[in-house]
């Protein structure tokens, strides 16, 4: 089939590579603007416009699929199969989602209807869901409502970060996302409604990602993991701001919570319902480093009274 596609950050790269590789056509892709970042604020590619370039393939970067109106035309004259999405980050008009005979087949990292929206990853692991998996779906005017086209299963690792989660979920989902191209041009897909009703993942606030802590010890390691790396767990002592790596509760201890306790090779945090043990920290205009090291290098007295907000 001859395909669009239509996505920007890594893990969209990892679809557009797999695609590349398949037996079907690649003839564009729609990619968001090239966008500034670092501390000269140069402006960069998206990896999935820097992997097309690489392959010769003509790459979009429309502001918006509403207000250029030029892209409908674009979309038209290049006649498309079907345009899978992944992780694109522009709303789709309604009266382009006929373009496609296929459609627009997007992959979602989640179990539709479950984690509807941004962020089903990091949703998942601060839910404490013990199986998540991918989706392909057609878009349709709804929030990933549209009928379901072939799903994956996995477990979420008792330790697993939503990076390293979605990393997975990228290279899975991408082969995911071939066979559903593959069953759209055999002509044996087989699109299943979806329920009405399902749960929604919120974009990521900063906020999201403060450790509370007065909840459980096992609410904390699941807050951390699921904003880990981005945005990155955080807590306040004073007025600085630490962020935070992944914990592990201890399951016993008694300090009230926020309450930091220096051992000789760990340190300690009081929650709810025990103490947890920190990993990584990264103190307020340093590097990460491990929680041990940093206390270390504190002055005795500046571990008197330590407490986390």
């Amino acid at each position: 089939m001859r395909l669009v596609f239509a996505g920007t950050p890594e893990p969209a790269a990892a679809a557009l590579d797999r695609l590349i590789a398949s037996d079907h056509e690649v003839v564009a892709v729609l990619t968001r603007p090239d966008a500034r970042r670092g501390r000269g604020r140069t402006l960069h590619p998206s990896p999935v416009k820097a992997l097309a370039l690489e392959h010769g393939i003509e790459v979009l970067t429309p502001e918006s699929l509403t207000r250029d109106a030029a892209i409908r035309d674009q979309l038209v004259s290049l006649a498309p199969d079907a345009i899978p999405v992944v992780a694109y980050g522009n709303l789709i008009p309604a009266d382009m989602l006929d373009i496609p005979r296929h459609g627009w087949v997007n992959l979602h990292f989640s179990l539709l209807p479950q984690w509807r929206g941004a962020a089903p990853v990091q949703a998942a692991i601060a839910n404490g869901d013990a199986i998540t998996g991918a989706t392909t779906f057609r878009i349709n005017e709804g929030l990933d409502t549209g009928d379901v086209l072939a799903t994956l299963e996995t477990e979420i690792g008792q330790t697993e970060t939503s990076g390293e989660l979605l990393e997975r979920l990228a290279y899975s989902g991408a082969d995911l996302l071939v066979e559903t191209m593959d069953a759209l041009a055999a002509g044996t897909a087989t699109p299943t409604p979806q329920p009405e009703e399902g749960t929604y993942a919120h974009k990521i606030h900063p906020s999201d990602a403060r450790v509370d802590w007065t909840q459980p010890g096992a609410v904390i390691d699941r807050t951390i993991r699921a904003h880990t790396p981005a945005p990155g767990a955080w807590t306040m002592r004073g007025e600085e701001r630490f962020k935070l790596g992944p914990v592990v509760p201890t399951g016993g201890g008694s300090l009230a919570p926020g309450s930091v306790q220096f051992g000789k090779n760990e340190v300690l945090v009081g929650t709810a319902d025990g103490d947890a043990r920190l990993g990584m920290i990264q103190p307020p205009g340093k590097k990460k480093m491990n929680a041990a090291d940093w206390a270390r290098g504190l002055a005795a007295e500046a571990k008197e009274g330590v407490v986390f907000e």
